[in-house]
């Protein structure tokens, strides 16, 4: 007996995704609410805490000496390797491709530039705001730090926040952000978060980072999920225009498109219909009244039979005349007679 296979995760993932060929008609987009309001604001207050506590070298920083004196890459050497590649989830150049690659295929699939156009204000935003505090700040790393104690700040350093901190929370933030469902946005912020944990005590383990930078890393990555929906109306007005613009130049280039014209078909002559003259006269009948036309390559003029004609060579013999030659019909009577002796 033949029984129906039983459909797996995978299967229903794929068949969610075959019943959106188009544009969703209602897209679940995050509004700027109280409740997300009252976050940046409490994310904010926390990112300028942490700033204040390392400028004024507070046990902040007594932590962060700590902690690279401990030195995590010595204690546990056998996960070294597998740091290493983690790391990578925090880089900007590899998370980038791999989650616009995603959202890229979604756009096709959606018939949107939302997700694309989500992604590249977010990534904008974290340039301008984590790389101008990265130079305001100029904080040495612990590789490179110069007394005991000190907060390295105003060194000429670039650490700190981490940026791959904040490119973690950032990356993988913004697929639970552009999540459809509230099911899939719980899982996947958890995800994110789990992901951005992990890569920023990565940075530590390798001693790239102070604890301080990845802690200021996380804060400012929030920020910037946390103030996405504000620049909802922008996307929305950009992916219009750019939609607009489409629209125009697809408009003027079939406008300037040469008209090619429709190459004849040969039809067969015993399907062709007879022409029509204006006086009604078909091209058939006109042919069948006209009497046949004399070519042109025989000479004018009325032309008579070869009995008619007149004898070309003269009349008689043809041979020449001979002294010895007697008349046809005529014998000779000086010649002798044949005898069979």
């Amino acid at each position: 007996m033949r029984t129906e296979r039983n459909l797996t995760r995978l299967d229903r993932v794929f068949a969610r995704l075959d019943r959106e060929p188009e544009r969703p008609a209602h897209l679940d987009v995050p509004q700027m609410s109280r409740h997300r309001v009252a976050l940046f604001s409490a994310t904010l207050a926390f990112y300028l805490a942490i700033v204040w506590l390392v400028v004024t070298t507070s046990w902040l920083v007594r932590l962060d000496w700590q902690v690279m004196f401990f030195r995590p890459y010595q204690q546990w050497s056998e996960i070294h390797w597998f740091v290493d590649y983690y790391v990578v989830l925090g880089q900007r150049g590899p998370t980038a491709v791999m989650v616009c690659a995603w959202l890229g295929w979604r756009s096709w699939r959606q018939h949107t530039l939302r997700p694309l156009l989500t992604l590249g204000t977010s990534l904008l935003l974290l340039n301008l705001t984590v790389g101008a505090a990265k130079i305001g700040m100029g904080r040495l790393g612990p590789h490179y730090a110069t007394a005991i104690g000190s907060n390295e700040m105003g060194l000429g350093g670039d650490i700190f926040p981490s940026g791959h901190t904040a490119n973690a929370v950032v990356t993988w933030g913004i697929l639970a952000y552009l999540a459809s469902t509230p099911r899939a946005r719980r899982w996947l912020s958890a995800l994110s978060a789990v992901t951005s944990l992990g890569v920023g005590l990565a940075t530590v383990y390798l001693g790239t980072h102070w604890l301080s930078d990845v802690i200021l890393g996380w804060a400012a990555g929030l920020l910037i999920l946390l103030a996405l929906p504000a620049f909802e109306p922008l996307i929305a007005r950009t992916e219009a225009g750019i939609f607009t613009l489409r629209d125009r130049l697809r408009d003027r280039r079939a406008r300037t498109a040469p008209v090619t014209a429709p190459v004849p078909v040969p039809v067969p002559l015993a399907q062709r219909a007879p022409a029509v003259r204006p006086d009604g006269i078909t091209a058939a009948r006109e042919t069948t009244a006209r009497p046949p036309r004399t070519p042109v390559y025989l000479a004018p003029g009325p032309h008579t039979t070869r009995a008619e004609r007149a004898p070309v060579t003269p009349a008689g013999s043809r041979r020449p005349p001979h002294a010895d030659r007697l008349p046809h019909g005529q014998g000779n009577p000086a010649a002798r007679p044949l005898s069979g002796s």
